[in-house]
């Protein structure tokens, strides 16, 4: 098994112990997933609003393990195809379907079947009829080219063993002129990779996290623009949940930009 399938096991499997976790116990961010090194102000529900917590069922806050609220900075619209990369238990999913309405459509893909099942489940108690859950990696994104308006994402792309990839999909999936709006964990520029490390594992959130400037390059490169990343609170030294917005460019010249693996790369990813 190579280093890459052992890590991604590894997300996998600590994924699958929360969504039991909650489940069973009733229980969320102790169990190890996204909280890493870090406090209860800076990951989970206490980053949404108390409406949007009123809106969802009990699992659904529980299961709440992300960095931000992406659904309150995507600008969602009635009748928008929203994608969310790693929904987990689907609240994310859930409030977007509900600002979409049912004009609109939520899609939520997941790799963990626990997760899945528990979103499925919070979605038919929260009575949402228009949100579809598919189950996949997010470098490799189950839906057709040109078919979302929005993706979000919820501290699940500084897990991801090839951003490189998983941008080149969100692009790839994303209609012309459509909007890329998520919440991750972002590291300062300054931190080398192993002082990364030292402030918290691959699984935990932190050592996997992309610097604030390979994030503009390589969605850049991918062809968004009007790109920007903004820190929002800080979870250790020099790691920061953000907010990463950009729009993908509607000029038809950005079809032929070639297609840049992580090793071509300068600072990405």
């Amino acid at each position: 098994m190579t280093t890459t399938d052992s890590l991604r096991d590894e997300i996998r499997r600590k994924y699958a112990e929360a969504a039991v976790a909650v489940t069973d116990d009733g229980c969320s961010c102790g169990n190890g997933a996204c909280c890493e090194g870090a406090t209860s102000e800076d990951f989970g529900m206490s980053l949404y609003t108390p409406e949007q917590r009123g809106d969802l069922p009990d699992a659904a806050a529980l299961a709440s393990l992300g960095c931000g609220n992406p659904t309150g900075v995507a600008e969602l619209r009635e009748g928008e195809t929203v994608l969310d990369l790693g929904s987990g238990g689907g609240i994310d999913v859930i409030l977007s379907a509900k600002r979409v309405g049912q004009t609109g459509l939520a899609f939520g893909l997941d790799m963990t079947d626990e997760m899945l099942a528990l979103a499925r489940k919070n979605a038919a108690n929260a009575g949402i009829r228009n949100a579809v859950f598919l189950k996949g990696l997010i470098e490799q994104i189950p839906l057709p080219a040109d078919s979302v308006d929005v993706v979000i994402s919820n501290c699940v792309i500084n897990l991801s063993t090839d951003k490189a990839e998983v941008l080149l999909e969100i692009s790839r999936v994303l209609k012309p002129g459509g909007r890329l709006g998520v919440s991750d964990i972002v590291a300062d520029d300054r931190l080398t990779e192993a002082e990364q490390a030292e402030r918290g594992s691959y699984v935990g959130c932190i050592a996997g996290a992309l610097s604030k400037s390979e994030y503009e390059v390589g969605l850049e490169a991918v062809g968004f623009e009007d790109v920007s990343v903004e820190f929002t609170h800080e979870v250790a030294d020099g790691i920061h949940g953000a907010i990463i917005r950009a729009v993908k460019t509607t000029d038809p010249a950005a079809k032929d930009l070639p297609v840049v693996r992580p090793a071509e790369r300068a600072g990405c990813c």
